[in-house]
This record gives structure tokens, sequence and C-alpha cells, in this order.
């Protein structure tokens, strides 16, 4: 009896680890304040790595806000043509045809080609922060949503709109537009772009430092996310990503959205005041939307969550659509501001949720590739889009612009319908 009681008491008693490391080792605790460390300072430099990307697209708003206040300026200055008459009685006496044409040539030619370079350098910053967020690992869609309502801060909430440079400056503009409209006033006004200088080389130290020249499966690494699986396909990239038939969908969807959301933005004030006799301070109404589409991006985060991003879109679809019919039959100023407001807040989310689709429905060695296509296509819709709506308005009225809004809205959704919904393909 006693032989069997001490083998029970042995057998309930802890076991040693085989080794001779005890659970209270010295050597298990540092194991485990490394483990502890290392992903404390993951974390940390994640936290870094995503605030980089925010500075980013805080620039890309800078730029696109800046346009609006300075175009007035700009106008006189390059398109003076009869100054320019006058004054070549005096230059070509003076200093002869071949260097007056020529200095005048290379004066707008550089200003052509500023715009151009920073037009594609914009492009390929938002295509890589947009790529980079959507292969995190920790939380990416609430990420995603953040990443799109810092831009809005800075571009169209507060004052001139990108596409509407006709909206004037609230009293709550700040940022870029506050900057420029200072500068418009001055004789110098375009040490304004010492400025976007200024904050373009503080957003080129920053990425330096921060990601260097490292690939980006080497900065996710840095952050604990594995590297992404390799294709086995020998095909190159451009060919697999215009094989996915979910690329050319998502492409086309962002097109037709970034089109209605630049439309409504950029046409809404001139139907207010021609079709709702609105007054001046109509141009608050843009400022209205585009304040509720970085609302929406933001305060929808938990809905799209409880909902779901795919399915949560038809809704925000659905109202969005009503409410522009609201807009559109109801003859009040003030309940189409509010409405308009709305669709701001309904719309705002959107775009997020498409890229954030796209991590989960493309496969992720393409992932980066393909939003660049997408975001791209989504540029040309923002060209597009406002541009048939002038050329329409032109002929028939601006009143048109209630229904081509609604059919370019339902549109949308029925592209949304064919987007796919699966995961992300493997070959």
């Amino acid at each position: 009896m006693e032989d069997n009681a001490e083998v029970e008491m042995r057998s309930i008693q802890p076991q040693e680890p085989p080794g001779g490391v005890s659970s209270s080792s010295p050597a298990r605790v540092v194991i485990f304040a490394d483990s502890k460390s290392r992903e404390r300072a993951q974390r940390r430099r994640a936290h870094i790595q995503f605030a980089t990307l925010c500075w980013t697209l805080y620039l890309s708003g800078w730029n696109d806000s800046t346009t609006g206040p300075l175009l007035p300026r700009i106008q006189r200055v390059y398109d003076g043509y009869i100054t320019g008459a006058l004054s070549n009685l005096v230059l070509d006496g003076r200093y002869g045809f071949g260097k007056v044409i020529v200095h005048s040539f290379l004066r707008s030619l550089v200003m052509v080609l500023g715009y151009a370079i920073n037009g594609v350098g914009m492009a390929l910053q938002d295509t890589q922060a947009n790529g980079f967020v959507a292969s995190l690992r920790d939380n990416p869609e609430m990420k995603m949503g953040i990443l799109h309502a810092v831009w809005l801060t800075v571009d169209n909430v507060f004052g001139y709109s990108s596409a509407s440079p006709d909206c004037p400056v609230g009293a709550g503009a700040f940022s870029s537009p506050l900057v420029a409209t200072q500068f418009v006033q001055k004789p110098h006004w375009s040490f304004h772009y010492l400025c976007s200088l200024g904050l373009s080389l503080v957003n080129t130290i920053l990425l330096i430092t921060v990601f260097g020249w490292k690939t980006q499966d080497e900065c996710l690494a840095q952050i604990g996310v594995p590297p992404c699986e390799k294709g086995n396909s020998e095909r190159s990239q451009f060919r697999q990503v215009f094989a996915l038939r979910a690329v050319h969908l998502l492409a086309f969807f962002i097109l037709v959205y970034v089109g209605v959301e630049v439309t409504v933005g950029g046409w809404i004030v001139t139907y207010i005041i021609d079709i709702r006799g609105g007054g001046p301070s109509s141009g608050y109404i843009s400022s209205g939307f585009f304040g509720g589409l970085m609302t929406g991006r933001l305060c929808l985060l938990w809905l799209n969550r409880m909902v779901g991003e795919r399915r949560v879109l038809f809704i925000y679809a659905l109202l969005a659509i009503g409410l522009e019919l609201a807009v559109w039959f109801v003859p009040s100023l003030v309940g189409g501001a509010i409405a308009v407001c709305m669709i701001g807040i309904l719309l705002g989310p959107m775009y997020p949720i498409a890229m954030n689709h796209a991590r989960r429905v493309l496969p992720r060695w393409l992932l980066t590739v393909s939003i660049g296509w997408i975001a791209g296509c989504g540029q040309a819709g923002s060209a597009l889009l406002p541009f048939m709506t002038g050329a329409i308005a032109s002929k028939s009225g601006i009143g048109i612009l209630q229904p081509l809004l609604v059919s370019m809205m339902a549109f949308m959704t029925s592209i949304w319908i064919l987007v796919p919904s699966s995961t992300r393909r493997e070959d």
C-alpha cells in the first residue's frame, strides 16, 4: 500500500522539463522576455511605417488641393496672350526672335513637365502605400480607411476641390488650401511651391529612413509579416494581372466610383445655384460632401466589420441612390445640402472597401501591381465622367446632373455584383 501511494504521489507531482531546464529557469525567462521585446519592437516599427505612409497620403492630398486656389493666378500668368503680344514689341527688338521664343517655350514646358513628373511620383507613392497596407496582417481594413481619410483631410474637405476650382475656401480651411490662398495674394505667388518642396523633402527623408531601399517583403518581415507566396506561372506579372477577371471588374468599379465622387463634388455647386437658386455660399455644400467622405471612412469602420464589407457596400449604394433621388425630386435647398453630405458619408467607405476586397480575391504576389492598375483606372474615371457630365450639361442643361448620377450609381452597384467574393486564386 505504501509503495502504491508513493507511486500515485509521484504521478501527480509536476514533471521536470527535458534537458534539465525548469519552467522557472533563467533560460526560459530570457527566451520569453526576448520574444516579448521583439513583439514590442515589431509593433512600434509597424506604427512608424503606417504613420509614414499616412504622411505620404497627406502629401498627396496637399498636392491635389494646391491647384484650385492657385488656378486663377496661374491663368493670369500663363494665359496672358494680350500682355505677351504687347511685350513682344519690346522683347523682339532687344533680344531677337530666337531667344524670345525659346525662353517662352521653356517657361511653359517647365510648368507642364513639373506637373507631369509630380503626377507620376504621386501615382507611384499612392499605389505602393495602398499595396503595402493591403498586405498587412494586423487589421488592414481599419488602416486602409484611416489612410484614405488622411488624404481627404487635406484635400477636398477644407476649401477648394481639385475637381471644382470654383468652390470657395471655407471658414475652417487649413493646410494646403489655406496656404495656397495666402500666396495667391502675394506678388511671388509661386513661392507656395517652396512649401510643397519642403513637405516633399520631409516625405523623402521619412521614406528613406523608414523603408530604405528594401523590397516590400523585407519591410513586412521587419514587422513580423511573413513573405508572400510566389506564383508558379512562367508568365510575366503584367500578363498574370491582366488575365485576372477580378482585377478588371474592380478597376471598372473604381473608375465609375471615383467618377461619381468627383462629379458630385465638382458639379453639385453649379446644380444648386442654377436649379435650386442657391447663393455664393453654395460652395460649402461641396465641402460638406467631401467632409462626409472623410467621416464615412472613419466612423463607419465598425459597421463595415459587423455587416461584412461586401454586403455593406450594397446597403451604402442603395441608400446613396435614394438620397440622390431626393436631391433630384425634392425642391429644397437645405434638404438637398443635407442629402449631399449624407451621400458623401455613404460613398466614403467604398474606395477602402474595394481595396480591401482586392486583398481577399487577388493573389498576394500580384496585389501591389493589381492595385496600381485599379487605382490608375480610378484616376481616369475622375477625368472621364466629370468631362462627360460637362459635355452633356452644355447641351441639355445642368438639370441633367441628377439622372446621370443616379444611373452611374446604379451601374456602379451592378458592377459590384459581378466582383467575385471568393478567396484569392493561388495559381
